[in-house]
């Protein structure tokens, strides 16, 4: 049996980490987990794969999310723990995987087989970024940075005790501005290869 790889993603939005993570599951010949995770849970599970998505990653209020017996009132809440509890039970069951966000570099800190990385980036690099790919002006692209920055923050440090994009949470934090998208997969091929032989 192949010996298993998790790699847990993490990015700033502009950043290129959902096309690091890509290559990366390509490179490695293993599964890419990001949004598909829905649709494979919705099948699963008989549900709505629209509706999940329109829950998934929403800040939950505290007040309003209260849990009895491991299940809460708030249903953007449990669309996060639904997603945890898959991407565990891939993980248990052996399998290797490159997963985007989804607090997994936490939901899976136990597994020895994980490298997770978190992929930033200079401000003005990721705004010409979202600038090409969404056909955005600078600051339509900043504006648009921004929210989804603070969405990817509120939705990680609600469910997880340490704070999202803070480099003492992963095994390596690289700023892709200065490398480059392909620089920064060498990088990551080399750090991933190194620790899996420790």
């Amino acid at each position: 049996m192949k010996e298993q790889l998790i790699i847990s993603v993490g990015r700033e939005f502009g950043s290129g980490g959902h096309e690091i993570a890509k290559i990366l599951s390509e490179h490695y010949k293993i599964d890419l987990l990001d949004h598909n995770l829905l649709d494979e849970i919705a099948v699963e599970r008989g549900l709505d794969a629209d509706t999940l998505r329109h829950l998934d990653e929403k800040h939950i209020a505290p007040f309003v999310s209260r849990s009895v017996r491991n299940f809460s009132v708030s249903p953007e809440k449990n669309i996060a723990q639904l997603q945890f509890d898959y991407i565990e039970k891939k993980a248990a069951k052996g399998d290797s995987f490159v997963i985007v966000g989804r607090c997994s570099e936490q939901v899976l800190k136990a597994y020895d087989s994980m490298v997770s990385v978190f992929v930033l980036g200079e401000k003005h690099h990721k705004i010409q970024r979202i600038c090409e790919l969404f056909k955005l002006s600078e600051e339509k692209a900043e504006k648009f940075m921004k929210e989804k920055d603070t969405k990817r923050k509120r939705y990680h440090n609600g469910h997880c005790e340490g704070k999202w994009g803070d480099s003492r949470n992963y095994d390596i934090s690289v700023n892709s501005s200065v490398l480059g998208i392909e620089g920064t997969v060498a990088v990551l091929i080399d750090f991933i290869d190194r620790k899996r032989q420790l």
